[in-house]
């Protein structure tokens, strides 16, 4: 009411000149309007004009590769070759890594599908059990159907962008040797190109022989000189003629001065790592020794009564599994021999099965794989299993299971050479034997007479805390006696 009573306080013309301007336009001063209606499309987002469908790009997400526990008591593993790079897809099941460990060598393979992102290690390096081997991008769920406003017709679909093409067969890095760090090693210090040598090992591995075949095969270097033979050697020069009788003495002749190498290190790593350990704990064993010899005549004319049937068995028939088979008999009477001592030292563990090692050189040094229930095998399924671990010992093949578990051990050491030596027990075990060569010495007969016999020598170590000395001298006498006179062994068979 306030603001009407000032309005019309006001003069006439200031009321004539509001009432001008709030009064409508005509319609004819509106022409344009009137005749064209605005364009409301030209204000609509350009997304709103259609309808589209388009599929949201997959949603990947990085994932470690976690190095997984691979045997008992590892910690670290070695990497010894990758069979992937980055940006390579992986599927379930596909080989990632080849790895060793103080045990065995194992392949890695991936337990997803995906892309690797990238590698969390060098061939050499050392790699942590529980930590990120590799990195993998790996799907984290479906793609998803967006749906817009529009017309169907002009309905569109995005599509992920193209993964990126392979790189050429031709233009591919070549492929790392398979072999082992200490052939590598070996092959640096000579000079070889590992790429250039052709393994002979399983898949193409180069193994320590062929470098060495290789090394004996190259000329010496600082060889004399001369015409170079189609050997690869130089020829011998011709001898010097002979001095005049005037002619002054000849110097003394002087060996060449031969370089001096110098100390290095390398790292222990693999079989040499796990003998470290194994020696360590062998400190805390009171050991005692028992020698003797055996007398193998019988036990050779059975070997060669057997190995005519071994043949057809495709089994290569030695005097081990005779051996391994004797010590099992002979275990059933005697399974102290066959136990362990718990971790306090308040129990004796009597085992069961009769898993016998196998000391064996390879090279990468030495390995005891063990030939697992022998009380239940017979001498022919000894013989083949110790043919397979020999086989794995020369390609470096040796599983973990075949290396764990064992409760007694034989060191066939005569296979090298030498006659007696000093065993040591590896721990949890209380025994272990050393065989000697075979040799044939002449020996007494039952009638005084001296005849040719195959002696063998045997060397026993025992684990004084649980073994004694008589007890070792019975179980001895008994697989003595057993292959001394086959007849009672396989009278002692079930």
């Amino acid at each position: 009411m306030s603001l009407l009573r000032a309005a019309l306080s006001r003069p006439r013309s200031s009321l004539s000149l509001l009432a001008r301007r709030c009064s409508p336009l005509p319609a004819s001063s509106l022409p344009s309007l009137q005749a064209t209606p605005p364009n409301i499309d030209a204000f609509r987002p350009p997304h709103a004009s259609y309808r589209s469908f388009h599929q949201s790009p997959r949603r990947l997400k990085t994932t470690p590769f976690l190095l997984a526990d691979i045997g008992e008591g590892i910690a670290e593993v070695e990497l010894l070759q990758w069979f992937v790079s980055t940006g390579d897809s992986v599927k379930q099941f596909d080989k990632i890594c080849e790895v060793q460990s103080d045990k065995a060598t194992v392949e890695i393979t991936s337990r997803y599908d995906g892309t690797v992102a990238s590698l969390n290690g060098e061939v050499g390096d050392m790699m942590i059990v529980g930590e990120p081997l590799l990195e993998l991008e790996v799907e984290g769920g479906g793609g998803s159907i967006e749906v817009s406003s529009g017309t169907p017709e002009d309905a569109q679909l995005s599509v992920p962008p193209a993964a990126p093409a392979a790189p050429a067969a031709g233009t591919a890095p070549p492929s790392k040797a398979l072999t082992t760090p200490a052939v590598r090693k070996l092959a640096k210090e000579n000079g070889i190109d590992l790429s250039t040598v052709k393994g002979s090992g399983g898949k193409g591995r180069v193994l320590k022989e062929d470098i060495l075949a290789l090394l004996g095969r190259a000329p010496p270097p600082g060889g004399a000189a001369g015409a170079v033979t189609a050997g690869g050697y130089a020829a011998a020069a011709p001898a010097p003629a002979a001095p005049k009788p005037a002619a002054p003495k000849p110097p003394k002749f002087q060996p060449p001065a031969l370089p001096v190498q110098g100390d290095r290190r390398e790292p222990i790593r693999g079989y040499a790592r796990l003998m470290v350990q194994s020696m360590n704990a062998s400190l805390s064993i009171p050991h005692f020794g028992y020698n003797d010899e055996i007398r193998l005549n019988s036990l050779s004319e059975l070997r060669k009564a057997l190995k005519p049937a071994a043949e057809e068995r495709g089994v290569r028939m030695s005097y081990m599994p005779l051996f391994i088979k004797a010590a099992s008999v002979a275990l059933r009477s005697y399974p102290v021999v066959n136990s362990s001592v718990s971790a306090d030292e308040k129990e004796i563990i009597y085992h069961g099965s009769h898993n016998v090692g196998v000391a064996m050189d390879t090279a990468q040094g030495l390995v005891v794989p063990n030939i697992k229930n022998c009380q239940n095998l017979s001498v022919f399924e000894i013989a083949a299993e110790l043919n397979r671990l020999q086989h794995d010992g020369a390609t470096s093949g040796i599983k973990a299971e075949d290396l764990a578990g064992t409760t007694f051990t034989l060191s066939n050491i005569g296979a090298i050479g030498g006659t007696t030596m000093v065993p040591v027990i590896a721990a949890p075990q209380v025994a272990i034997g050393a065989l000697g060569k075979i040799q044939t010495l002449p020996r007494f007969g039952p009638g005084g007479e001296v005849e040719r016999a195959m002696i063998m020598d045997i060397s026993w170590a025992g684990d004084h805390r649980v073994v004694d000395g008589a007890t070792m001298a019975r179980f001895s006498n008994l697989w003595k006696d057993m292959l001394e006179n086959p007849a009672t062994m396989i009278a002692g068979l079930r």
